[in-house]
């Protein structure tokens, strides 16, 4: 079918913007084509006379003749181009990935449905014959349960500087893989090496954990010996075989599994079915389908939702790369969780907000939270259920102890320790060097501060190294500490004397004679020598 409409620019004419140019061409919709390279744009002008050619983006953007953008430029360029041309009023298809970040195609998808614009991701996959015909099988239920899934993207070919192999090639896959599950993964992790570029890696695998009990992974690479396009399927029935680079492009192995003596399984091998498909070329249906969304005004199967899905399993793989731990993912953000195990090896959650870092081999207990920019570095300890705020810097080599409550703006330097249930006030001090120079290397100098159980440091105050502050000791705001604190004392002044005593619940006590009662918890305490112990605790 060939439409009668020429009312699509294309912007990109490298790599993987040929083919489409040539489809969309094929299919009587191509307007203009936009490219920086001249020379380019001299070639295809002797093969596809009939369409317009400019170096300007702005010419696809300002011509009222054209009604979508088909976007096929490096990822980087994704977001911005995708942006300027919804801005425009311009349908869009934009090839994989939809941005960089997930925040970034939050922006466009909440900006596709203002402008009630068609937005649709180039998730080729999905429109191939082969792949649609595995779909129909998984739905009527010819392999059963679904219990595994594995792809293996691998090439030797075009090597990449712009972009890691995880960005290049995985988003197919990852794509197909929530397509057939029709559900989105809770755990990701992912590894990988980076061989030619120090920091583009060149090989990912990256493996998915569903609500449903579902395990998949995802295997890519540029540096491989041949090329390999192959998706596993794995059911409780048979297994089925999708094989990109092979004549038969869709397999379906009914192989069993026997049990001797209801124990012992053995596995029984049947021949292999080859599954019949169509030959249309899946980037022509791809097109075809951006197409006819255009024209009648419907959402695309892989829309900008579905590209964002595809693009939070990315963001998520790559920082589980960085961080080397696992990923969790909800349906409602972003916001990471490091899975790890516990002394017993129990599995525990910590919440991660995504714009915190943390180092190789930090210890977080279940139950942690950490927010906005913070940085946890190496070898740092943190305990059960701690509260991290905003733009805290702690290490390396920190200990902070259970159930703790760091505020916003803190740094705990190394030297510092924290017992359990320790609050430090937004803004707070640490140091631990006496005599800090630029020009003079003290690290051989620092000097130890502890901060006992259950103290509050209130904002501002400056804890100068070598102290020890007592269990429960309240220091007030601003105050500057330069020697130890006793238990339950408050402290407050430059440099901090002590005013006064506190309970263990921080309420100030008032002492008749040698005793006294706290007002709020009833606890009662009495002076020994120059210390207050708790005689009675409600």
């Amino acid at each position: 079918m060939k439409y009668k409409e020429r009312f699509i620019g294309l912007v990109g004419l490298g790599y993987w913007g040929k083919n489409i140019l040539r489809n969309l061409y094929e299919l009587g919709v191509l307007h203009s084509a936009c490219d920086v390279d001249q020379g380019a744009i001299s070639n295809f002008k002797e093969k596809f006379p009939e369409v317009n050619y400019t170096n300007s983006f702005d010419d696809l953007l300002d011509n009222s003749e054209i009604k979508a953008i088909a976007i096929s430029t490096p990822a980087e360029t994704h977001y911005e181009m995708v942006k300027r041309s919804l801005i425009a009023g311009k349908d869009v298809f934009v090839e994989k990935p939809l941005a960089l970040t997930v925040k970034e195609g939050e922006e466009l998808v909440s900006l596709a449905n203002e402008k009630n614009r068609i937005l649709m991701v180039g998730h080729i996959l999905q429109y191939h014959p082969a792949v649609r015909r595995l779909k129909e099988m998984i739905s009527a239920g010819e392999l059963g349960k679904i219990q595994y899934i594995y792809s293996n993207r691998l090439n030797i070919g075009k090597l990449r500087t712009e972009e890691n192999i995880l960005w290049s090639f995985a988003p197919h896959d990852i794509s197909v893989i929530l397509m057939l599950l029709e559900e989105e993964p809770i755990n990701v992790h992912a590894f990988g090496g980076d061989y030619l570029n120090q920091g583009i890696y060149d090989t990912t695998l990256t493996t998915l954990e569903f609500r449903n009990g579902v395990k998949g992974h995802i295997f890519v690479s540029w540096l491989h010996p041949y090329k390999e396009q192959r998706l596993v399927v794995v059911g409780s029935k048979a297994m089925a075989v999708f094989d990109d680079v092979s004549k038969e492009k869709l397999c379906l192995y009914p192989h069993t599994v026997d049990w001797k003596d209801g124990r012992i399984p053995i596995a029984k091998k049947a021949e292999h079915i080859v599954v019949p498909t169509d030959t249309a070329e899946p980037l022509k249906e791809e097109l075809r389908h951006f197409i006819e969304c255009v024209l009648r005004r419907e959402s695309p199967k892989t829309d900008g939702t579905e590209g964002l899905k595809v693009l939070k399993v990315l963001e998520a793989a790559e920082k589980s790369l960085v961080s080397k731990h696992v990923v969790t993912l909800t349906t409602d953000n972003l916001h990471a969780s490091l899975s790890q195990t516990d002394r017993k090896g129990r599995s525990i959650d910590v919440y991660i907000h995504e714009t915190a870092i943390i180092d190789d081999d930090v210890e977080i207990e279940a139950g942690t939270k950490i927010w906005h920019f913070s940085h946890i570095l190496r070898n740092s300890r943190i305990g059960k259920r701690c509260i991290i705020g905003q733009n805290v810097s702690i290490g390396p080599d920190v200990v902070i102890g259970d159930r703790c409550k760091i505020q916003n703006n803190v740094s705990i330097y190394k030297g510092v320790t924290l017992e359990n249930e320790v609050f430090c006030g937004p803004s707070c001090v640490f140091t631990n060097v006496y005599n800090p120079r630029a020009f003079i290397e003290r690290k051989h100098e620092f000097r130890p501060t502890l901060v006992k159980r259950g103290a509050t440091i209130g904002a501002n105050a400056t804890i100068v190294c070598g102290v020890t502050i007592g269990r429960y000791a309240m220091v007030g705001a601003g105050a500057v500490v330069k020697s130890d604190v006793k238990d339950y004392a408050v402290v407050v002044g430059v440099p901090a004397r002590q005013i006064g005593w506190a309970c263990k619940c921080g309420t100030t006590l008032k002492f008749n004679s040698n005793q006294a009662v706290c007002s709020y918890c009833g606890n009662e305490y009495k002076i020994i020598g120059d210390e207050i112990e708790i005689i009675k605790e409600v």
